[in-house]
This record gives structure tokens, sequence and C-alpha cells, in this order.
């Protein structure tokens, strides 16, 4: 049964508890993985010969349990991580009403401000967190991490009862195999003309209106799997999901395969994003680090980018979208594919940029000049601050706006899942183009050391690779066809 918030509850005589198979329960585990493993790191690090802290010579008096603790520890934390990421963005977005347009505008801003919270953290952990694990204690260091986990658990406990809560029912991988399965036995079924007469559930004895996705056209195979043969032609009989399956089920696949090459070209995106934690910063460490008395580390411009990212969402929100609003026609404003475009477009000035200054600084080094200032490196951090604004947080409101409502938790992960695919993407290129780039001719474009290298050639591909990617976007959200629900009683 539902409870007075939309909560799942089992309820058994006087006892009731949350449904294991609800989404709860899961967001509750996420944490719980996430917690135990910065404990198991924490308690590893007390450990004597800790992983963490070991050198050459005391990492082999290590025994096995010190391992497992320490090791569990970060896989757990990964795995929590991943989890919490990907669950709680579709639960903060709950909290608005699709149908009014100052809930709409308040949940942009909430995706603003969770990605602008995560990326705070990862900051805070680089150097709050680190300063105090070289200069006081690593096992604190982690303590301080376990502590903020303990308190966001806290946090989510206290705050359960009053969230909207939108629970979904039944699996949503499971429902999309069942559509293929149901399309491949349908396949010598003809598809009706009329779209209607395709299979879909219509409650009779229910008060409440339930929203279903209207038919499209694309994809027309799949419809085989929504034909009513002469066996099911009684709505109300029981028929086998793995058989015949509803229009609802058959445009949730569909959806997945419209945004299938939407999230193939954030990947490539997030190689340029990548950048800013391995290429940018071993450009800036040849570079002259200081600026005027201040000693700036190479790897602290990354801050600058995130205040960037603040800037760019405070433009974004208040000036661009208000400004596009009052000139466009009824008062439209861009979409949020044209958003998402405009980051992609962006990414190529940032390559290009990157490339530039390389190919300058080249030019110093060769001449005998001083190297120019790591100042220099703050134009191309700002670009690609604003196309991360443009994109990433975008793409994650798209993807959740989009999802089917049994989804919106999995292609949440999905939009994040591209900025790791993006980072091992980035790792293959350079491996690659260091080994063919070191066969014609040594020491290639990405030496150890950049002066004798060419760094500003894997710029210039990088930027090719942008376009490419610009324009390939360009042509798959020009086709796409944005969901639609209809309201059936």
């Amino acid at each position: 049964m539902l409870g007075e918030h939309g909560f799942q509850w089992h309820c058994h005589k006087s006892s009731c508890v949350y449904s294991l198979s609800s989404p709860w329960w899961h967001r509750f585990q996420c944490f719980n993985f996430f917690s135990l493993g910065t404990v198991f790191i924490t308690v590893g690090a007390f450990l004597p010969s800790a992983p963490a802290l070991c050198n050459t010579e005391s990492c082999s008096s290590m025994n096995g349990t010190q391992h497992l603790v320490y090791f569990s520890g970060l896989y757990l934390t990964a795995i929590g991580c991943g989890g919490v990421r990907s669950a709680l963005l579709p639960l903060g977005a709950d909290q608005f009403n699709n149908d009014s347009s100052l809930d709409i505008q308040k949940r942009r801003n909430f995706f603003s401000l969770f990605y602008i919270c995560v990326i705070f953290g990862v900051i805070t952990s680089g150097t709050i967190v680190v300063w105090i694990q070289e200069n006081v204690s690593w096992a604190i260091g982690y303590g301080v991490a376990t502590a903020c986990i303990a308190l966001a658990l806290i946090g989510f406990l206290v705050g359960t009862p009053i969230f909207r809560r939108h629970e979904p029912h039944g699996s949503p991988v499971r429902s999309v195999f069942q559509v293929i399965v149901a399309s491949f036995r349908n396949l010598a079924l003809e598809l009706p003309a009329d779209s209607s007469l395709l299979y879909e559930v219509r409650r009779k004895n229910t008060q409440k209106s339930e929203p279903k996705l209207a038919h499209t056209d694309d994809f027309r195979f799949l419809d085989k799997a929504a034909i009513m043969s002469d066996l099911s032609l009684d709505q109300d009989s029981c028929t086998s999901p793995w058989r015949i399956c509803t229009v609802t089920q058959v445009e949730e696949l569909k959806i997945l395969i419209r945004l299938l090459p939407i999230w193939a070209t954030g990947i490539f995106f997030c190689v340029g994003i990548s950048q800013m934690h391995t290429t940018f910063i071993q450009q800036g460490t040849v570079m002259n680090t200081k600026i005027g008395s201040l000693s700036i580390p190479a790897a602290s411009l990354y801050s600058f980018e995130v205040i960037c990212v603040t800037f760019w969402v405070f433009l974004v929100n208040k000036v661009i979208i208000p400004v596009t609003r009052a000139c466009f026609a009824n008062g439209a404003e861009m979409t949020q594919l044209q958003r998402i475009g405009i980051g992609r477009f962006l990414m190529i000035f940032a390559m290009a940029i990157a490339a530039f200054l390389e190919m300058k600084r080249l030019e110093s080094v060769q001449g005998g000049d001083q190297p120019l200032s790591i100042a220099w490196q703050l134009p191309q951090y700002f670009i690609i601050a604003g196309a991360e604004c443009f994109t990433i947080i975008t793409q994650l409101e798209f993807f959740h706006g989009q999802a089917p409502d049994s989804m919106k938790s999995m292609l949440t992960a999905f939009a994040l899942l591209t900025t790791a695919l993006g980072n091992y993407f980035s790792s293959a290129i350079i491996t690659l183009i260091a080994r063919v780039t070191g066969t014609w001719h040594s020491p290639g474009w990405i030496p150890d050391d950049l002066n004798k290298g060419h760094l500003d050639y894997y710029y210039w591909c990088l930027a090719a690779i942008s376009a490419v990617n610009f324009v390939v976007y360009i042509y798959f959200a020009s086709k796409y066809k944005l969901k639609k629900a209809v309201i059936q009683v």
C-alpha cells in the first residue's frame, strides 16, 4: 500500500516496513555502501602499514586483513558514490511540479545547484581534506569525509517524511526485454494502419488518471510488440507481457533508442572536459607559475574553473535565457537541446584556444624567451566552464525530463556515466597518439618533456573531434522527438 507521502509499505497486522524493492530503500542502501566504505577506509588508515601510508618497504609487512579492510572500503565507496548521485538527483527533481512554470524554473536551478555542489565537493576534498592528511593525519582526513557522509545520511533520513515521492512500479530493464521479445514473437503479424488499435491498458475502475505515452511513428518494428492478435483482443484478459506489451512500454524503449546518440556524443564531449585534469595540468607545469608574488600550482586552476561554472550558471539563468525569451516569438526560450548544442560548440573553441596557447608557448621556448605565464591558461578554463554549464547541467535535466517514470534513476546514471567514459576515452586517445607519433618520430607529440613535443597537435586533434561530434549531435538533435504524455482515465 502507499503511505501518506507516497511511500511504498508492506503492512502485516500492526507493523509496516518500507518495501525492500522501493526506490527509497535503494537510496538508503547506496548511502549505507558509501558510509560503510568511508568507515573501512578510515579504519584502514589507522592500521599499521596502511596502504595509503606505506612505502615500498613497509607495504611488504601488510597482512591480508589490512588489504581486505582498506580495498573493500575503496570499492564500497565507489559503488555508493555512483548510486547516491544517480538516485538523489531524480529525488530532488521530483519535488517540483511539472505543471507549474515557477516550479520548472526552480527545478532548473536545482540541477545547477546540484552540479555546483558536486564540483565544490571535489575542490574541498582536494584542498582541505588533503591538507589535513598531509599535515595532521591521513586517518583524520578520511574521518572528516566519513563524518560528512554520516551527516548526509542523517539529513536524508530526517527529510524522508516531507519528500514528495513518485514510486515507479516494475523493472525498467525487464520491460525493455519484454518489448524486444514480443516484437520478434509477433514478427509475422501485420501492423494496423490505425495506431489506436495497438494494445494499451485502460483503467476503468480508478479515480486517478494515469499518464500514458503517446504513440510515435518511428521504429515501427517495435510496434509489433503491441499488436493484439485474435487470442488477445479482450484487454481485460490475462495476457503474457512477453507476448504483448502496451504502447507505453514500446514508447519507453523508443525513448531509450532516441537518447542513445545524444548520450554517445556526450562521451566525446567529456573527453574535452577530462583535459582539465590531465593535459591542462601538464601544460601548466611547464609555464611560469608565478603570478605577482604568488606561486600558483597548475592543478589549482581547477578551482578557478569551478568559480567560472558558478558564474556561467548565473549568467545563463539570469541573463541569457531571459534575453532569449524576450527576443523569441511568444516568449519562447532556448530548448534544452539547443543549450546542449551550445556547450558542444564551445568545446571546439576551448580546445582551439588550448592549441593556440601551446603553439605560442613552444615558440617562446624555442626562441629562448621567458616561459609564458600560467595566467594565459585562464581563458581556456573559462570557455570550458561555459561548455560544462551549457552541456553537463542541461544534459542531466534533459535526461531526467525525457526518462519514463520507471527509468529516471537509470537514465540519470547513464547521463553521469558520460564523464567516466569520457575519461577512459581520453586515456585511450592519449595512449594511441603517444604510441603512433612516437613511432613516426621520437619523442612523439606528448613526451615527458613537453618542450620537446607537440601538445598543440593533440589539442588540434581534439578540436577536430569536437567539431565532428558537434555536427553529429546537430543531426540527431534535429531528428529527436520529445516525449509526449497523454492522460487516460
